[in-house]
């Protein structure tokens, strides 16, 4: 090792603020909590913007190419334990940043310190998080769209058979499981939208920011920006910094309606698998029994589904309380954002990975429209014959009413539905056509 004992190496790098001050062991181990755990998410892209920071440094005469050559070398290293799963973060570190700088320091000798050089653990941590969101994020769009194909195709092929329609849980309209299907593959398009707002916010390098308000070396912002393949710079350094809980927030706004979409969609399987609907069923490896009740077919993943998804829109108000009345500059509150926003985005991730493979197998079931509790779902249809006849609506519908009441309504069921996104003309075609691209 080319740098000290490494005793004296573990004292100066396992906190990159260490003065060679004490710190009480309940106040260090309360501020530390569980970020060496939470970090193995982000250490290959704290890994990727040093390699980009380290090559900026070089191109500004910090670093000499043979530094760089080693400091790329020794990161390479990291980033194939980082993918091997053999990284870990020991309880000496404080978090992944300096364990990273640690193993640079332990393998190059004082090379290795000057990888911090022009920056803070504050747009250390930033820049990491960022590639982590923006990386994620693709992720669910590509999920999203591979689950809302997979609602169409399920549309195209159920299209012809009916379904009830609902208004307050009671009996309204025909409906059909096309209709059904392509009504939340087109709600996935708005969640996509927002998807893709949240997807910009984060595509802005806030590496050079430093601890908030830049720094007195001259480096090159822009050429990190383009070894990090961000889009746009954020400029302004104290905006920079001011960023980190209004990118959480606008993400889990994001995942939160994204999973508004899902959670209901869930609701109505666990509602249309119950054997007072009965109007679809699953595989029985799909389901779950009772320990004491032999006839039954849980709908547990979808439940589970339901309640996850649901946890997950709680997120936001979670944002929005850590970060409300916070001042400009960074503050130590910014930690608690990482644990839930990461696991949330694993979490969506898993969902949509299960909701689409479950669903591929759904069985739609024959429902006999002719059973006396759809007995009034074509009153509309008939009122809107008479008034295709000449009648006015209102009188149509009063007539069709007192049928109703005296136990006299006949259901004609010959309506036919073609306006443009009807049960008739689903217009799947320019469904799809809206999904929007990365």
């Amino acid at each position: 090792m080319k740098a000290g004992s490494d005793s004296c190496l573990r004292r100066t790098i396992m906190k990159l603020w260490d003065k060679g001050i004490s710190i009480d062991k309940k106040i260090e181990q309360f501020t530390v909590g569980n970020d060496r755990e939470i970090d193995l998410h982000i250490a290959k892209y704290d890994v990727q913007a040093s390699l980009a920071h380290a090559k900026m440094l070089q191109s500004i005469g910090i670093l000499s190419e043979d530094e760089l050559e080693q400091l790329q070398g020794g990161l390479e290293t990291l980033a194939q334990q980082i993918e091997d799963g053999t990284f870990t973060i020991d309880a000496q570190f404080e978090d992944v940043h300096s364990k990273i700088e640690f193993e640079l320091t332990k393998t190059l000798g004082e090379v290795g310190k000057k990888i911090h050089t022009a920056r803070s653990r504050n747009d250390q941590v930033l820049v990491a998080l960022q590639l982590f969101y923006k990386e994620n994020l693709g992720s669910i769009h590509e999920k999203t769209e591979v689950f809302f194909n997979t609602l169409l195709n399920l549309a195209e092929t159920h299209k012809k058979a009916l379904l009830p329609g609902y208004t307050h849980l009671q009996v309204a309209m025909p409906s059909s499981f096309g209709l059904w299907f392509s009504a939340y593959a087109e709600l996935l398009v708005d969640d996509v939208y927002l998807l893709n707002a949240a997807l910009k916010t984060v595509d802005q390098n806030p590496l050079g920011s430093a601890a908030g308000y830049g720094s007195s070396f001259g480096i090159d912002r822009e050429l990190t920006t383009k070894e990090l393949q961000f889009a746009t710079l954020k400029y302004n350094v104290v905006a920079a910094q001011m960023a980190r809980g209004k990118s959480e927030r606008t993400i889990a706004m994001t995942l939160g309606s994204l999973c508004n979409t899902m959670a209901r969609f869930a609701m109505d399987i666990c509602l249309y698998m119950s054997q007072n609907f009965g109007f679809i069923t699953f595989p029985d490896e799909l389901t779950t029994g009772s320990s004491i009740m032999p006839h039954k077919k849980n709908p547990d993943v979808f439940e589970l589904i339901r309640g996850k998804c649901n946890k997950i829109q709680a997120l936001q108000t979670e944002m929005v309380l850590i970060t409300n009345n916070l001042p400009s500059g960074y503050h130590r509150d910014y930690q608690l954002l990482k644990e839930n926003m990461i696991l949330a985005i694993n979490d969506v991730k898993d969902i949509l990975d299960i909701f689409t493979y479950a669903i591929q197998q759904i069985e739609v079931k024959d429902i006999d429209l002719n059973d006396a509790k759809y007995q009034y779902l074509f009153t509309v249809d008939n009122i809107n014959t008479l008034v295709e006849g000449g009648m006015s609506f209102r009188e149509a519908y009063q007539i069709i009413g007192k049928q109703v009441q005296e136990g006299t309504y006949k259901p004609d069921t010959s309506k036919a539905h073609s306006h443009v996104g009807s049960m008739g003309n689903l217009c799947l075609d320019k469904i799809k056509a809206k999904f929007p691209k990365l």
